[in-house]
């Protein structure tokens, strides 16, 4: 997984005037829990936001005064017509307790069904993993260049060594649907095929 840095400084108050306050001052109230006690604590905005509003899942290291803890946003709350960060949680990671993630799904190849004139179809642009925090990679990257028209990928075709997927297996995750004008291809060389 990418790793970001985050420094913030810790709270001394907490409740909804302190948190106000923080939000006026282009900071947002973040907590962080999961290993221990839980730490109440700020950081500025736009930091925050070059994390959130990427495609990316990242790592978070975080540096609160001196304290550093490794972490991953567990839940967010928006501003609901302006879309800004209100308030972030964050989950503490440790080496050796697995974690569950949303990992984004990553296309790579061009289609033998698109270049038939197939229409390529991408159920899932995120699955739910779990595992070891090492062992989360940065993306789940599908490689589509088998994929015929009437072909899938599903959940269960998906092996990456030390995660496990949340989803349903059966979950067709990407697939090649037939389309008008496309040509379906002679089935004389068929290979190896995901169903």
């Amino acid at each position: 997984m990418k790793t970001a840095h985050l420094s913030g400084s810790l709270r001394a108050n907490v409740g909804k005037k302190d948190a106000t306050a923080l939000r006026n001052a282009e900071l947002v109230p973040c907590v962080l829990y999961g290993l221990g006690e839980q730490t109440h604590f700020s950081v500025k905005r736009n930091d925050i936001e070059k994390i959130v509003f990427s495609p990316e899942v990242y790592l978070v290291e975080l540096d609160l005064e001196g304290k550093k803890a490794k972490a991953v946003i567990r839940e967010l709350q928006q501003h609901p017509v302006k879309g800004t960060v209100l308030h972030v949680d964050f989950l503490e990671l440790s080496d050796t307790k697995p974690v569950r993630v949303k990992l984004p799904v990553r296309l790579t190849g061009s289609s033998r069904g698109v270049m038939a004139g197939g229409r390529l179809m991408q159920t899932f642009r995120q699955l739910i993993c779990f595992g070891l925090p090492q062992d989360l990679p940065d993306a789940i990257t599908l490689d589509i260049t088998k994929l015929k028209i009437g072909k899938s990928i599903r959940v269960s075709a998906i092996e990456i060594p030390g995660v496990k997927f949340l989803d349903p297996a059966n979950a067709v995750v990407v697939s090649v649907k037939m389309a008008r004008g496309a040509v379906k291809p002679a089935d004389d060389d068929d290979d190896e095929d995901e169903d």
